[in-house]
């Protein structure tokens, strides 16, 4: 695909939303944890769907809304890996590989998201 080809924030949020299932994969089949994993599931995938609608937003205030609604979910995809590693299901280092992989991610939103609302 051209469009994903050319758009860091598009491969970047598919390229975390593989790592947030097949981590959840993990955690069913080798911690044999579901609740926890299917919440993180829903919010780390729906980073890059929101991701993915406002690029294909055809107004601004949705491709705002958009992005505001990917940063959310990282936000929520946050606090499940936090419990997570708290809950001592995730090791510190499975934990900062995708943590790092998130704020990366967020960082590059929350610009797209301050650069967007600050130009006319």
């Amino acid at each position: 695909n051209l469009v994903m080809e050319n758009n860091i924030v598009l491969q970047k949020s598919l390229y975390f939303a593989i790592r947030i299932v097949k981590l959840c994969h993990y955690l069913n089949e080798t911690k044999r944890e579901f609740v926890l994993s299917k919440e993180l599931l829903i919010s780390g995938t729906n980073i890059g769907k929101h991701v993915n609608a406002a690029v294909g937003a055809e107004g601004r205030d949705v491709f705002i809304s958009e992005f505001g609604i990917a940063r959310r979910r990282a936000k929520e995809t946050e606090f499940w890996l936090l419990v997570l590693f708290h809950g001592e299901i995730l090791t510190e280092a499975e934990y900062q590989s995708i943590e790092s992989d998130r704020l990366e991610l967020v960082k590059i939103i929350s610009s797209i998201v301050s650069t967007s609302r600050n130009s006319n």
